[in-house]
């Protein structure tokens, strides 16, 4: 009888490991904040423009894409310091990526 890689030894199910990480979360991260950032700050230049054809919700999405992306780089440079010091709860994976 083979052993299948994919069941434990209690013969339960053991799904197969993830591939490694081939691209970075970094170098997806930090362009998509910057181009929120920046579409922000142009449209800061087209405010009447916006109010008058109620489209402010433009600006008020570019601002949330911004934030949004800093908080998703904030969370994973703190998982690469966990991950640094050895913590068991970090996620490995961050250290394979090269910044």
């Amino acid at each position: 009888m083979t052993s299948d890689p994919t069941s434990g030894p209690d013969g339960a199910y053991r799904p197969p490991a993830l591939p490694p990480v081939t691209t970075g979360v970094w170098h997806i991260a930090l362009p998509g904040t910057a181009i929120w950032l920046v579409a922000f700050v142009v449209l800061l230049f087209f405010i009447p423009q916006l109010q008058s054809n109620d489209a402010m919700i433009w600006l008020w999405t570019c601002l949330a894409g911004f934030l949004t992306g800093l908080l998703g780089l904030s969370l994973y440079g703190w998982q690469r310091r966990a991950a640094r010091l050895g913590k068991r709860s970090a996620n490995r994976m961050a250290l394979d990526e090269k910044i």
